[in-house]
């Protein structure tokens, strides 16, 4: 915490501006020795200077100096950010500059990583400025912009003080239970309060795959047997020639993706090889990754086609025990209809790719069986985080120990212990509590710079 860092902010290549961002203790003093231009040392907090970054008497750039101190930034030390002419040669260069005078080029995330241990942001918070960067909808920025807010924060940090005072009061009974001014207590008034706490804590688990949708989006498989319109229907979805189509059975023989979104939530659209029995090497591994695809995939789209009878394969694909959602798309509607769907369970939609409105039918099934127009109307309060689902599923574990210890009247200094344990596990989702190891492996998924 007592080195200069620095790296470059900005993504690197031809632009505009390119931003080389500096921190720590005499990182005002270093950028002034190689600045022309105002005494760094004496300007005004939060100030745009002008000058030149100069290099034995040779000027490197023409370039706007910010200079922030401590403790109101972002970091809680002094930053500068030297913004330069964009380019990589110029960028580079300031960059060097700075290693040489006294500057450690910054690990990734570890701009963020000193404002979380310098108490500027909590450990929910600074994940979330990665979530805001990796942001590719709205929904999602609203999401990550909810988390870097505070808001997450603030309901765990409000069970945490719920925790604090139920302690308080067995402490008080506990070592001074002659006092007749504390109220007594009672397993009764312990169990309403733990009982509150886990309908908040399942709350928070049941809408966690909605904040899993906002940040990761839905993956959606389309699959079928060759020349059923799989790939002519991605295309359409997608509003361009993403994958070939020909009259030729077994022309997609690899993964091909894109992405739309759908009521503010991601939709990553995999059109896959045609599923059927093959002596084509090539093709086989095609249909071998197909069916892996169908496994992990959040939503399968069965295609068939209307003009077509079921075949045996195709019946036997929709009876096969897929722990998936699914949604059957019979194509080609246009045309006159052959396919039988007597014994077939599963919701039915039926399109083309022909006319305009052919697949709207597609995307409103999609998003009533996700309900995605309701998760983006609301207040983004999801939980998404691997790492923070975890340790409220563990906070919630030992709140449903205390409420059956409590049931089962053992003594209230042994319900205490399970209460200890919830308060440490939400303590260490906001980095109350932590280990070097966890910071490590959350601020290397940081990019450079931030």
């Amino acid at each position: 915490m007592d080195e200069n860092i620095c790296a470059i902010s900005t993504a690197l290549g031809v632009g505009a501006i390119s931003i080389v961002r500096a921190t720590g203790p005499d990182v005002i003093k270093i950028i002034n020795s190689i600045f022309k231009g105002k005494d760094l040392t004496k300007v005004a907090s939060h100030t745009l200077n002008y000058g030149h970054i100069v290099e034995n008497g040779e000027v490197v750039d023409e370039v706007l100096v910010s200079i922030m101190k401590s403790p109101h930034t972002f970091t809680g030390e002094d930053i500068g950010e030297i913004n330069c002419h964009g380019g990589v040669a110029t960028t580079k260069r300031i960059l060097e500059l700075l290693l040489t005078h006294g500057f450690r080029l910054a690990e990734p995330g570890e701009f963020t990583k000193r404002a979380f241990l310098n108490g500027r942001i909590d450990l929910v918070e600074a994940e979330s400025v990665n979530d805001l960067i990796a942001a590719e909808t709205e929904s999602s920025r609203k999401y990550a912009m909810n988390h870097l807010e505070g808001n997450i924060s603030r309901i765990i940090k409000d069970m945490r003080q719920e925790l604090v005072e139920l302690r308080a009061h067995f402490e008080v009974n506990f070592d001074y239970p002659e006092e007749m001014d504390n109220p007594e207590i009672t397993h009764a008034i312990v169990l309403e309060k733990l009982e509150s706490l886990r309908e908040k804590l399942e709350k928070l688990l049941e809408t966690s795959q909605n904040g899993q949708l906002i940040k990761n989006g839905l993956d959606v498989a389309i699959i079928g047997r060759p020349n059923v319109g799989k790939s002519s229907i991605l295309n359409h979805l997608l509003d361009e020639n993403k994958a070939i189509v020909t009259d030729i059975a077994g022309t997609t023989r690899d993964i091909v993706e894109g992405s739309i979104t759908l009521e503010g939530i991601k939709i990553n659209l995999i059109d896959t090889a045609g599923i059927r029995d093959t002596s084509d090497i090539v093709e086989h591994i095609g249909v071998e990754k197909s069916l892996e695809i169908l496994k992990r995939a959040d939503l399968v789209i069965f295609v068939f086609s209307n003009d077509e009878e079921l075949t045996p394969l195709e019946r036997n694909l929709l009876k096969s025990n897929f722990d998936v959602k699914k949604i059957i798309f019979i194509n080609k509607d246009d045309l006159t209809k052959k396919i039988k769907l007597d014994d077939i369970d599963g919701q039915v939609v039926y399109g083309n790719t022909v006319t305009p409105t052919g697949l709207d039918d597609l995307k409103d099934a999609i998003i009533a069986m996700f309900n995605l127009d309701e998760i983006a109307s609301k207040d983004y309060n999801y939980l998404a985080n691997a790492r923070q689902i975890a340790l409220v599923k563990n906070a919630n574990t030992a709140i449903l120990n205390a409420i059956e210890s409590t049931k089962n009247s053992i003594p209230l200094e042994m319900v205490a212990i399970d209460i200890d344990e919830a308060y440490n596990f939400l303590g260490e989702i906001i980095g109350a509590t932590y280990k070097d190891e966890l910071l490590d492996e959350i601020f290397s998924k940081f990019c450079l710079g931030k």
